[in-house]
């Protein structure tokens, strides 16, 4: 694991766009593992204007976003496939059909975590997969105390995991309460990931992730046990980690 700091969340956006850029670059084919949430606006916009001005294809690539409530289809405006398709997709020349976000409508939820695993498989694995940080340390929806073995899987969203996300609803009544994840084991077999972090709600998480040992209350420091993982966060996000900590993941 490394770190890269950057100043802020400009300059984090457009890096992590430009590390997506590269891997589009050198294959064409690539499995891009995506995420949602207030972390990626910025990272999705670099990248839409990367692809008017630069016209990066995606006609070949294959994406697989870590999760989707329960209970929303995809045109309702707090859907990660609503937030995928109007912030992404719809400004790519991506294929619909690569892409791809668990069905949060599906009558057979247990079914659809399975298909969603076997289709990842089936498209070659996921060769660069973005995640970012939950306060309480969750990457995906994988809560504290999800096993480190887990495969996508259904899950019942921690109170705080809904409250942080209440922004982006009327209420917080309105936030589901469960939604499929992608689970630990399956992140883990990515080739190589990518942990973007911002501002300072993500200090003391990211300050515990560094320095506490690989455990399931903390489900993101299982990644320190990954070949290839980078952290870029910001100077807000890295205030409380040490000097030693800073320069055993250093470069």
């Amino acid at each position: 694991m490394k770190i890269i700091e950057v100043r802020d969340y400009k300059e984090m956006s457009q890096k992590a766009a430009e590390w997506i850029i590269h891997q589009v670059r050198i294959n064409p084919h690539s499995v891009l593992g995506l995420a949602t949430g207030g972390t990626m606006l910025g990272t999705y916009a670099a990248l839409v204007e990367d692809y008017r001005n630069h016209q990066t294809t995606y006609r070949h690539v294959h994406t697989v976003n870590l999760d989707e409530y329960i209970g929303l289809d995809g045109d309702h405006p707090n859907s990660y496939r609503y937030y995928m398709n109007h912030h992404f997709f719809h400004f790519i020349d991506i294929p619909s059909s690569q892409t791809h976000i668990p069905n949060g409508l599906a009558e057979d939820v247990e079914a659809e975590c399975q298909r969603y695993e076997e289709m990842i498989q089936a498209v070659g694995g996921i060769d660069l997969q973005i995640v970012g940080i939950g306060q309480n340390g969750h990457i995906g929806f994988n809560e504290p105390g999800t096993s480190f073995d887990s495969t996508t899987h259904v899950v019942r969203l921690a109170e705080s995991t809904r409250k942080a996300n209440a922004r982006f609803f009327s209420s917080i009544e309105e936030v589901p309460t469960h939604a499929i994840t992608m689970g630990i084991a399956t992140i883990m077999k990515s080739k190589q990931i990518l942990l973007l972090a911002s501002g300072e709600e993500k200090a003391t998480i990211l300050s515990q992730l560094l320095e506490t040992e690989v455990t399931p209350a903390i489900p993101a420091s299982i990644l320190k046990t990954h070949d290839n993982v980078t952290i870029m966060a910001d100077q807000k996000a890295l205030a409380l980690v040490s000097e030693e900590q800073r320069k055993v993941y250093a470069q």
